[in-house]
């Protein structure tokens, strides 16, 4: 399956972890790939509230960075650095700014002057084309994460959907029960939507 995320976004992160714990528990191999709330929002600024405003200002730097580290070394460093990244900004409360960047890149061994990438758009085009592709397969009202998985029809496309929001990220066997219960409507021809009001704010716990 394929995961999109933007490392910013604390639902997303939680939403990650509990991917992660299915992977040990199903036969599920994740691809990991970035996708920008930045970009996503970046012609409906002016609707947005000032905080939201100021996240998708902070937002860029770290998918030009996660972008650049993917083509420069690889896409198996993805899901470490975001692992990095996530850690600091939403366990530990971190600053979305280049030293909370430098940091990351030094917890998983990359090189610290790929912070610079967070300054200037030398990858966007490349950044711009990895969140399309998820877009274009779930649709436009959405958010991060995204995640697609094959579908059931003999052609093989794949069936993507935003989501799952989750708090706090199950584990064990609630984990594997729920992958199986959304990968059960993911691939159910004509299912769309499950949703209810969040109640209450990230546990991180």
């Amino acid at each position: 399956m394929e995961f999109w995320f933007d490392p910013v976004c604390p639902w997303t992160w939680l939403t990650s972890r509990w991917m992660l714990e299915v992977a040990a528990l199903r036969p599920v191999r994740v691809s990991w790939n970035v996708m920008s709330l930045s970009v996503l929002n970046e012609n409906r600024l002016d609707e947005l509230p000032e905080r939201i405003r100021v996240l998708m200002g902070e937002a860029w730097a770290p998918v030009r960075v996660l972008t650049a580290a993917r083509l420069q070394h690889g896409p198996e460093v993805l899901e470490p650095l975001y692992t990095a990244l996530g850690t600091r900004y939403h366990l530990r409360q971190q600053p979305k700014d280049r030293a909370t960047l430098e940091a990351a890149l030094r917890d998983v061994g990359l090189p610290v002057g790929l912070a610079d990438e967070g300054d200037g758009d030398r990858y966007d085009d490349e950044l711009r084309a990895s969140h399309h592709r998820g877009i274009t397969l779930v649709g436009q009202d959405v958010g991060s994460p995204i995640i697609a998985v094959p579908g059931p029809d003999e052609a093989g496309d794949p069936v993507a959907f935003f989501g799952p929001v989750v708090s706090p990220a199950p584990r064990g066997a609630v984990a594997a029960r729920l992958w199986d219960g959304v990968l059960a409507a993911a691939t159910t021809p004509g299912f769309y939507e499950i949703k209810r009001t969040r109640a209450g704010s990230p546990d991180f716990g």
